[in-house]
């Protein structure tokens, strides 16, 4: 626990005392999702969802933070953090929290939930716990479906170790020569192309089954002498594999982008070194040995797990026919201002020019509000230009498709499609190419930097004047996503917004050197400065005898100088409510330091990632949404978009986002000053508050034409 600071100027704010550690941070909050899995107010296919959310989770954790920091390690790196720890007490740490929160994530599906799916006549079950004809069934599915694609790969001197493929799920099989007596091991690759959990029809199971089945691998391991006849089966055991999975690309020294990155996803799979091994407790030391030799694995980066391996693909039954099991399903709203434009009253263009539009996914409706912008856009004989940032979207995107028809249509169409969107890449790159094929002019970022801000601009010629109309969200422009994460998105015909997207476009697509902007904060040149000046404009009210209030939304809060302006802000007497979903670097509580600062994380049905920032300003409130977070990355190494919020009416909704998320009592855990997470729970005669659950109340009100009631 941090020591209590000195009530004087002098307490010194780098002391690492005053910092969490960003990865120990962020396996806090993944800790906050398993949570939520054994929960028992979450539903129960919910709560097998979750299970599989925090492995997802740490898969990528391991293939991007983890592995950075054993080549750290490797390379003798020294250097500390904040919070005091260098690169190998940070995978120290790691390690020592991992191994009994993966030992119990693991039995509590094996234990807890799995023994709870035949009360719901799901039957996820072992090959022997099988009736003669549902064995002959499975049988037969592997000589037909599954036989064709395995290829057993034998080691011995004649055939040197396979090259494993990252996240790979292996069987590895001793056999042993009946002759010779001779034991040999051999890898069989479960493979990733066919459904991990196989059903049997409905004519082998009872009426009231839901689901009844196995995993690929049990099947593909009771028929292991199919792949090696003749030879006697000792054993087999499941392991999994991780690779590094960052590779960072030149830039500035690829002459194509496009090819470079193409490159790079090719590596991830084979190329990177193995930075986690998973292992069945089972697994016999000779084997083990064998295989952290080949795959030049540290024991301390091997992970003994009993049942299932790779739980992630447990997503599988939330397809389950089941409602009663789920959380209650949604279906988004028309926002109040676009009901007009839904029936054919009014376009969009005349809609936003009659007051700005504030939407918030998943509770409104993406289709009916930016995807409808855009597919306008596209048919608008009067729209001249289009220009859109692409970040992430989906496979079969609509936005892609009217950006797409925009062009077909005469339109000038500008796409910077940021193909540096780790893991996104791929996807990107088909999208970049169809665009192109279209003759949409696609750009694909500025050199040395990210583009994340989410941000449209529509160019329309109305009568003897050029209108430019904005869209300058939160989240991507991904219909899938957009059902299940939490974003704002801001509509606007404001001249000066118009004219900022304008000069953030020339910024993106050419060689301007825009330094200023009218309205909104920019990353990587005013976001931070704006950002601190605002913080000191709160201390400087409160120095002057006037109330300070801030209070700050976002995913992460990781830069050191952004927690030193609030640890000063807190000093001075500025009360500070930050609400924080992830990593969070920053301690509350201490006092002297940090005793005016609160940290809250919502974890619930609905990931939140939108980002609000609010400044009480002596009564003269500023409000501003955008897509950055306070991390370095996000200030100075990506292009970000922050704007400020203006309509009186989408201010008050903010608000009262923000205090629904201060009062929930259901899904926040509040952070200590110990750098510890507790939930929180609602007193005996205390009504449960859940911010999702309000929320969609909230927004059904509003859509039936009710008042809304702020909770505050």
């Amino acid at each position: 626990m941090a020591q209590a600071a000195k009530l004087d100027s002098a307490v010194d704010l780098s002391d690492p005392q005053y910092y969490v550690n960003r990865e120990l941070s962020w396996l806090a909050f993944n800790d906050r999702v398993l949570h939520e899995a054994i929960d028992p107010r979450t539903p129960f296919l919910e709560r097998i969802k979750f299970i599989a959310i925090y492995s997802s989770n740490l898969d990528e954790f391991f293939m991007v933070r983890v592995s950075g920091l054993m080549e750290q390690v490797s390379a003798g790196v020294k250097t500390k953090t904040a919070d005091g720890l260098g690169p190998a007490a940070v995978m120290d740490a790691i390690r020592a929290h991992l191994r009994p929160q993966l030992q119990k994530q693991h039995s509590f599906f094996q234990q807890e939930l799995r023994p709870q799916l035949p009360e719901h006549q799901i039957y996820l079950l072992d090959y022997n716990e099988f009736n003669p004809a549902q064995q002959a069934y499975l049988k037969d599915y592997f000589e037909r479906q599954i036989f064709p694609v395995l290829t057993p790969l034998s080691v011995d001197p004649a055939h040197p170790f396979p090259r494993l493929s990252n996240l790979s799920l292996n069987l590895a099989v001793a056999v042993t020569n009946p002759e010779t007596k001779i034991q040999k091991f051999a890898r069989v690759k479960v493979p990733n192309n066919l459904p991990r959990f196989i059903g049997l029809p409905s004519e082998l199971v009872d009426e009231e089954t839901v689901w009844a089945g196995t995993t690929l691998e049990e099947i593909i391991a009771h028929h292991l002498i199919y792949l090696f006849p003749g030879m006697e089966i000792s054993g087999h055991y499941l392991f999994r594999i991780t690779r590094d999975a960052d590779f960072p690309v030149r830039e500035d020294e690829s002459d194509d982008l496009l090819v470079a990155m193409e490159e790079e996803i090719s590596k991830r799979r084979l190329e990177g070194f193995v930075c986690r091994l998973e292992i069945e407790s089972a697994m016999p030391l000779e084997l083990r040995e064998g295989l952290t030799q080949e795959l030049q694995v540290a024991d301390e980066d091997i992970y003994e797990l009993d049942g299932v391996l790779d739980l992630k693909d447990l997503f599988f039954f939330l397809s389950m026919p089941l409602p009663q099991l789920k959380d209650q399903p949604w279906s988004a709203v028309t926002p109040p201002r676009l009901k007009s434009v839904e029936r054919g009253e009014e376009s969009f263009f005349s809609a936003i020019r009659k007051r700005d539009v504030l939407v918030h996914h998943p509770y409104e409706s993406f289709s009916a509000s930016v995807q409808a912008f855009v597919e306008q856009a596209a048919l608008d004989p009067h729209v001249l230009t289009i220009k859109m940032t692409l970040y992430r979207t989906s496979g079969d995107s609509p936005i892609v498709r009217s950006l797409i028809a925009a062009a077909e249509n005469g339109k000038q169409v500008v796409a910077l499609v940021e193909i540096k969107a780790r893991f996104d890449e791929k996807n990107n790159i088909i999208w970049a190419r169809k665009l192109e094929d279209a003759g949409v002019h696609v750009v694909y970022g500025v050199v040395g930097l990210k583009t994340h801000t989410k941000t449209t601009l529509v160019v329309r010629q109305e009568g003897d004047r050029i209108r430019r109309y904005v869209h300058i969200g939160t989240g991507n422009y991904n219909p899938k996503t957009s059902k299940l994460y939490t974003d704002l998105g801001l509509f606007s015909a404001r001249d000066d917004l118009g004219a900022d997207l304008t000069d953030l476009f020339n910024f993106l697509t050419g060689y301007s050197r825009q330094t200023n902007y009218r309205r909104m904060l920019v990353a990587p040149l005013t976001l931070r400065p704006g950002m601190l000046k605002l913080i000191e404009r709160e201390v400087a009210h409160v120095k002057a005898g006037r109330p300070g209030r801030i209070i700050a939304k976002m995913n992460s809060l990781v830069d050191t100088e952004m927690i030193q302006a609030l640890y000063r802000a807190s000093q001075a007497g500025v009360e500070i409510d930050l609400i924080i979903r992830g990593i969070c670097c920053l301690r509350p509580g201490i006092p002297g330091v940090s005793d005016r600062i609160r940290v809250t994380s919502i974890i619930g049905r609905f990931l939140e990632h939108a980002r609000i920032f609010y400044f009480t300003n002596d009564g003269a409130e500023e409000i501003y949404i955008g897509s950055a977070d306070w991390m370095p990355r996000n200030l100075d190494r990506r292009v970000e978009a922050v704007t400020p919020v203006l309509d009186a009416d989408a201010i008050q909704d903010l608000k009262d986002i923000l205090d629904i998320m201060l009062a929930d009592n259901r899904y926040a855990w509040d952070l200590g000053e110990d750098g510890r997470f507790v939930q929180r729970q609602p007193g005996a005669d205390e009504a449960v508050i859940s911010t999702h659950d309000e929320l969609m109340a909230r927004t059904l009100k509003r859509d039936r034409g009710g008042t809304i009631d702020s909770i505050a």
